[in-house]
């Protein structure tokens, strides 16, 4: 995040929510509750709504007023992307997402500040329809900022086999980030293709937080490459002069293109 760009007001309301969030991880990666019948209700499920729901809020309060107008402009085209896609993708019973194409799609185009606010928005506006999205708000901010990050820091759109190797970085991170909430307040449930594979991992003698996390460890890194690869021939057919119209905010370099 560049300092010309955030106000050290908006620096600290970013960075304690990102603390928040990663507090709530820790805390929650290092609670394992007796009582898995009632893991909906339990006071780890609690924990996690509040603090990745909360962080969520606190990164889009300092992200989304910097933006500029034009990608203000393409962001709900992003979120309809998503949740159209999510909910198709979510009914057929597959162990994938597809629910970010949107967020890396403003990502690449305006930077991970851009994809940041995209995704959390996201999983916002989801949850007024399906409320199951909201607590993976956090899960979609990361997402944003990490492939924002990605593309226009360290080149992940040189070619495929980057587009490949960063997606699967990138599920792993938000597949460990996303396991708590799957666990904790969906009992492992949170999806219809997912959900089977977190009852096989828990019929193979695994616990209901190890199988949610080995599930995530399959699932998450292969939506990822799929998303990415999706989005990288998407920026690639579209004109130079598209591109050049955005301005990526939070990097020191541009390495999408």
């Amino acid at each position: 995040m560049s300092h010309e760009t955030f106000s050290p007001a908006r620096r600290i309301i970013a960075g304690v929510g990102a603390l928040v969030i990663a507090a709530t991880w820790v805390y929650l990666a290092l609670v394992r509750p007796t009582n898995w019948e009632s893991v909906g209700g339990s006071t780890e499920a609690l924990i996690a709504l509040a603090g990745y729901v909360g962080g969520a809020a606190l990164l889009l309060i300092a992200t989304l007023p910097v933006l500029p107008a034009r990608t203000i402009g393409v962001i709900p085209v992003a979120l309809v992307l998503n949740i159209v896609i999510g909910q198709i993708v979510g009914s057929v019973g597959i162990p994938l997402y597809l629910d970010s194409v949107g967020t890396i799609l403003v990502a690449a185009l305006a930077g991970p500040i851009a994809g940041l606010a995209t995704g959390t928005l996201s999983s916002v506006v989801w949850g007024l329809l399906n409320p199951a999205a909201l607590p993976f708000a956090a899960v979609s901010a990361a997402t944003g900022w990490l492939s924002g990050t990605a593309i226009h820091r360290f080149g992940a759109f040189k070619n495929v086999l980057r587009v490949v190797l960063w997606g699967a970085v990138i599920g792993l991170i938000c597949g460990m980030l996303a396991a708590p909430v799957a666990a904790f307040v969906y009992g492992g449930t949170a999806g219809v293709g997912t959900g089977a594979l977190v009852s096989l991992f828990r019929e193979m003698g695994n616990s209901l937080i190890g199988s949610v996390t080995l599930q995530s460890f399959v699932s998450d890194p292969l939506d990822k490459i799929v998303v990415m690869l999706i989005v990288f021939a998407a920026i690639k057919a579209l004109p130079q002069k598209t591109l050049r119209a955005f301005r990526p905010l939070g990097t020191t370099s541009q390495e999408a293109n």
